[in-house]
């Protein structure tokens, strides 16, 4: 199922909602390795609509997203239990170790505008390509951010994706 294309900007409600409860899915490289991410944002930088997402260096994915430069979000729906299981075990498990599509029981779909997949269960995808990317610097951290989320360093890099498109399927 392709989706109908939607303005990237009418689901950042859901984007924010789902970010926070269960994380979203990323997926990057041509097969498309599915990670989960709690954080990330949805604007205009450049005069182009944006979504940009924050990758540890120590992830599988790092590497695909450095390879390939493209990525795909998937928007899992509300309250959809099953999807909030595939989330949290693509969060805890690597793709290093295996199939994460199998091991999730997710279903690989291909992209529409770019040769990344997405995720056939979420009903909201959006597919970027990379603009920019740069390393949150460890100087210049807030330092409660830093001694919460960076006490053993490995600080994300973030990757800044035009918005190519975006779709709804349900």
């Amino acid at each position: 199922m392709t989706g109908i294309a939607i303005d990237p900007f009418e689901s950042i409600s859901e984007v924010i909602s789902r970010m926070r409860n269960p994380g979203l899915l990323l997926t990057c490289g041509k097969e498309g390795n599915p990670i989960t991410i709690g954080w990330g944002t949805v604007g205009v930088v450049w005069g182009k609509p944006i979504f940009s997402v924050l990758v540890r260096p120590s992830r599988y994915s790092f590497g695909l997203l450095r390879e390939n430069g493209d990525f795909s979000v998937s928007i899992p729906a509300s309250g959809d239990k099953k999807m909030a299981a595939a989330v949290a075990w693509c969060g805890t498990n690597s793709g290093r170790d295996g199939d994460k599509y199998e091991g999730a029981g997710l279903t690989r779909e291909p992209g529409i505008v770019i040769d990344t997949p997405h995720i056939a269960e979420c009903p909201v995808h959006y597919e970027c390509r990379r603009l920019h990317s740069n390393h949150v610097l460890d100087g210049e951290l807030n330092g409660d951010i830093r001694s919460k989320h960076y006490s053993s360093g490995n600080l994300h890099q973030i990757w800044w994706g035009e918005i190519l498109g975006a779709w709804r399927t349900q």
